[in-house]
C-alpha cells in the first residue's frame, strides 16, 4: 500500500488549523499536528476524529522551541507544512507586542531553518489582509500596495512575508504559498469543531454567539461613525471550511511541484464587503436569535474597510468561497449550541 503524504499542521488544534486538518484527511493526507494549546483545547482532536474517522498524530509543543521541532521532524517524514502557529488578535497585540513578535516570527524562522535540513519542500503560510493596511481602494488584489501595519499583529504578517521571500530568494530549496485571509467565520457543518478561544473571545463571531446564548451581556460594536454605508467597519467574511479547502489545494500544488513561481501569493475572500452591523443582522435573520449590542468608541488598530478581489485564487487555484453568509452564521450558532449541550460554554 502506498504511503500517504505527511503534512505538518502547526497550530492544528486551533480554529482554522482544525478545519484544515479535516480537509487534509478527507483528501487522503496523513496529518501531524503540533500545538502548545495556548489558545485551543486537546478535545478538538476528538472532533476531527469524529468527522473523518481518523485521529491525527498530535504533538503538544511550542514551535518557538527548536529542540521540540527538530525531534518532530526526525520522527516524521514531513513533505509539506501549513503554518497556523501564531497569536492572532489585533487588539491584544497592541498591548502585548513582544508576545506577538516572539511567537509569530521565531516560529516562522525555526520552521524555515529546519525545512532544508529535513528535505521539506513546501510551505503554506497563513497571512492576512492586514498587510494591505487601510487600502487606497477596494477590492484589493495581490498587487495592491502593502501598507504600514496598524497593529503589531499585522506587522508580524508583513515581516513574515518578507522573511519567506528573502529565505526562498537566498536559494533555500523550498517553495512557498502565502495565503492572505480576509475574515474567517463559521464552523464545520457537523458542529463537531468550531472556534473556541480560551477566555474572553478576541474575534467578533465567538463573542457574538456567546452574547446570543447569554454568556456575555452584550456585544460591543467598535464605532458607528466610520465613512461607510452604516458607519461600522466593513470586512470580507469567509466561511472557515471554504478557507480550509484552499490550504489543501495550496499544499498539493507545492508537494506536486506545480507552482509557477518560488513564492506565490493568493487572496482568500468572497469578494464582498459586509459591515459589522450587517453581519449582526444576517446572524439574527439566519437564526431568529436577537443579539444585544451597543455602540462603543473606535478600537485602536481597526481598519475602516477592506475586502478581497479573489480572482487570482479562483482562476489559478480553481478555488472559490461560495458558502452563503446565512449558512455560515447558522453553522456558528449550531456550534455554540453544541458547546452549551456539552456543558463547555
Amino acid at each position: 500500500m502506498k504511503e500517504k503524504t505527511k503534512i505538518l499542521v502547526t497550530g492544528g488544534t486551533g480554529y482554522i488549523g482544525s478545519h484544515t486538518a479535516v480537509e487534509l484527511i478527507n483528501a487522503g493526507y496523513d496529518v501531524v499536528i503540533i500545538d502548545n494549546l495556548s489558545n485551543s483545547n486537546r478535545e478538538v482532536l476528538d472532533g476531527i476524529e469524529a468527522i473523518t474517522g481518523v485521529r491525527p498524530t498530535f504533538v503538544e509543543g511550542d514551535c518557538t522551541d527548536m529542540d521540540t521541532l527538530r525531534r518532530l521532524f526526525s520522527e516524521h517524514n514531513i513533505k509539506g507544512i501549513i503554518n497556523f502557529a501564531a497569536s492572532k488578535a489585533v487588539g491584544e497585540s497592541i498591548h502585548k507586542p513582544l508576545l506577538y513578535y516572539r511567537n509569530n516570527l521565531v516560529t516562522l524562522m525555526n520552521l524555515l531553518e529546519l525545512m532544508p535540513e529535513f528535505g521539506v519542500k513546501g510551505f503554506v503560510f497563513s497571512s492576512s489582509c492586514t498587510v494591505y493596511g487601510e487600502p487606497d481602494e477596494n477590492p484589493v488584489t495581490e498587487r495592491s500596495q502593502r501598507k504600514e501595519a496598524t497593529s503589531p499583529y499585522g506587522n508580524t504578517k508583513r515581516i513574515s512575508e518578507d522573511i519567506i521571500r528573502d529565505t526562498v530568494h537566498s536559494g533555500a530549496p523550498i517553495g512557498a504559498i502565502i495565503l492572505r485571509y480576509f475574515n474567517p467565520v463559521g464552523a464545520h457543518p457537523s458542529a463537531l469543531i468550531g472556534e473556541l478561544p480560551n477566555g474572553v473571545p478576541q474575534n467578533l463571531i465567538p463573542y457574538l454567539t456567546q452574547t446570543a446564548i447569554g454568556i456575555r451581556k452584550e456585544l460591543s460594536v467598535f464605532g458607528n461613525d466610520y465613512p461607510t454605508r452604516d458607519g461600522s467597519c466593513i470586512r470580507d467574511f469567509i466561511n472557515v471550511v471554504d478557507l480550509a479547502k484552499a490550504h489543501v489545494i495550496a499544499v498539493q500544488r507545492l508537494v506536486e511541484g506545480k507552482t509557477a513561481e518560488p513564492v506565490e501569493i493568493f487572496n482568500l475572500g468572497t469578494g464582498d464587503g459586509v459591515s459589522v452591523l450587517e453581519l449582526i443582522n444576517t446572524f439574527e435573520e439566519a437564526t431568529g436569535v436577537k443579539v444585544p449590542y451597543r455602540i462603543t468608541g473606535r478600537r485602536e488598530g481597526d481598519i475602516i474597510q477592506v475586502w478581497a478581489d479573489p480572482t487570482r485564487a479562483n482562476t489559478v487555484l480553481g478555488w472559490k468561497a461560495d458558502t452563503p453568509l446565512t449558512d455560515t452564521m447558522r453553522s456558528a450558532w449550531k456550534w455554540q449550541q453544541h458547546l452549551r449541550e456539552k456543558g463547555i460554554m
